[in-house]
């Protein structure tokens, strides 16, 4: 019989009566706070005077049985076990008793969930009350809940605790132990007992199967508290048992010793095991190689494992890895929009089991692909490299085909062969000498477009005017500016820590 819920808890044997019949003790019914009742000013129990104390109330509860989770709610924990009293251990240490979910969740290995689930079984059990309850506001820090530890009236009824208000204008909660009846004193010398050792968590499974079970529900009866006075024999239980723990070992038979040779107790390694893993069988390799590819190939991402498992299912059967899937792929191509990735995988992988069918065929197909990915890898840097040289050159090519005719009509008077000089003709040269034969609208007109030019870096306008009238005769047509930044930007040029236009 296990020893969490046992029929002397839940069942309490009335004391002996005394003259009054004031330590009386009846039978208990369930244990339950609605939440309603939840609250340290609605609570119908009394604030345990220190950890220590609740901690035999929190036993109590445990092995009595009265509390049934399931019967208030159709998830969460089925019983008020080992897990409970563990989390009550980490809040009879705090004070003020104000625990957060993360620090029961660090502090005790649980999930967040599971510390909720525990948390209100003990409120329900009325082994806590709230005192101010946490709040979560989006964009604040949350508030923790402070709660009070509390005894719950059953406690003192079954145990035949006698309590007084001393301060009549005191709550109710308030009130002191005056009190025990003899029936039970040896109940709370018990769960004095239970209170002051600590709850662990239970221990990892052995190596075979039923030792496991009988030891997970060994471990259970030795840590749960129970209050019954039944022989304890398994050895994770404080306490005296009754039968030797030597008397049921047997010797090994006599052919086992023949030899002389001891069994290592070091227990050996399965030979269905490699490396200390397990080996998979035929539907864990097509699982594994599915879950390789979805995450080797961009367009698998998200889509089922079990049906790429499916889709693959003969190449992981022939011994296929994810390196040889992706060097077929790559024979076979790739398309740049996929609208549903199993089936295009199911398209490119038919008939390669029998086209790749020795591991030879699929070596050289891998060395060929990675052949190719080198290939395109350099190709990459070469593209890269030409681009990089290209914007980072003194001078690039005008694409616009204006601005190409005055570049070569500037270079060929610049440096195209010069003409030879002739005899001039006074009647044919203009009577002009200098600007002073241009009208005023006329040089304006040459200094706007020679200074728009000269936006863009295009200075063949000026330069050519200096090599061919002269620098004075330039500066009375286009302004000394013009020239000066027009000559200044034609040396830079020729410079090769400059470099001016358009990319």
């Amino acid at each position: 019989m296990s020893s969490v819920a046992v029929p002397a808890a839940v069942m309490v044997p009335a004391p002996r009566r005394s003259v009054d019949g004031a330590d009386v003790v009846d039978v208990l019914p369930g244990l339950f706070v609605p939440e309603v009742r939840q609250w340290l000013s609605t609570s119908a129990g009394r604030i345990a005077g220190d950890g220590y104390s609740w901690m035999q109330a929190v036993h109590w509860v445990a092995g009595s049985g009265l509390y049934q989770p399931r019967r208030h709610r159709s998830h969460g924990p089925r019983s008020f076990g080992a897990t409970t009293v563990r989390v009550a251990q980490e809040l009879a240490a705090l004070f003020p008793c104000r625990p957060g979910i993360e620090y029961l969740v660090r502090h005790t290995g649980l999930s967040e969930r599971s510390v909720e689930y525990h948390l209100a079984m003990l409120r329900e059990a009325g082994l806590l009350a709230y005192i101010v309850k946490g709040t979560r506001v989006r964009g604040e820090a949350a508030q923790a809940s402070e709660f009070a530890r509390m005894i719950p009236p059953e406690f003192d009824a079954a145990l035949g605790i006698r309590t007084v208000q001393r301060d009549e204008d005191a709550p109710a909660y308030t009130r002191a132990v005056s009190g025990i009846a003899e029936a039970g004193r040896e109940l709370m010398a018990k769960l004095a007992k239970k209170a002051a050792r600590r709850v662990r968590r239970p221990r990892p499974k052995a190596s075979s199967k039923a030792p496991a079970k009988g030891a997970r529900k060994a471990a259970e009866q030795g840590v749960v508290t129970a209050v019954s006075d039944e022989v304890r024999c398994t050895p994770m239980q404080v306490g005296t048992s009754t039968v030797s723990s030597a008397g049921g070992t047997s010797l090994p038979p006599e052919s086992k010793l023949a030899s002389g040779k001891r069994k290592s107790p070091t227990p050996k390694k399965s030979k269905a095991k490699a490396g200390g893993h397990r080996r998979l069988n035929r539907v864990g390799r097509r699982h594994q190689l599915a879950r390789e590819l979805t995450q080797e190939l961009d367009w698998l991402r998200g889509c089922s494992v079990p049906r790429i498992a499916w889709v693959a299912r003969n190449l992981a059967d022939a011994g296929w890895t994810v390196t040889d899937v992706r060097a077929w792929l790559h024979f076979r191509g790739e398309a740049a929009k996929v609208r549903r990735g199993s089936g295009l995988l199911a398209a490119l992988l038919a008939g390669a089991e029998t086209i790749l069918d020795t591991p030879e065929k699929r070596a050289d197909a891998v060395e060929q692909w990675r052949g190719a990915q080198e290939a395109a890898r350099r190709h990459r840097i070469q593209q890269v490299r030409a681009r990089t040289e290209r914007f980072e050159g003194d001078w690039e090519a005008p694409t616009s085909r204006a601005v190409q005719r005055h570049v070569n009509e500037a270079f060929a008077a610049a440096f195209g062969p010069k003409p030879q000089a002739a005899v001039p003709d006074a009647e044919a040269l203009p009577e002009v000498s200098g600007v002073d034969g241009l009208e005023a609208a006329e040089v304006a007109q040459a200094r706007e477009e020679a200074r728009q030019r000269l936006m863009v870096g295009d200075t063949s306008l000026i330069t050519v005017a200096v090599e061919a009238m002269g620098r004075e005769t330039a500066e009375q047509l286009y302004g000394p500016d013009l020239v000066r930044r027009a000559l200044q930007l034609a040396s830079g040029a020729r410079s090769s820590l400059m470099a001016y236009g358009r990319r």
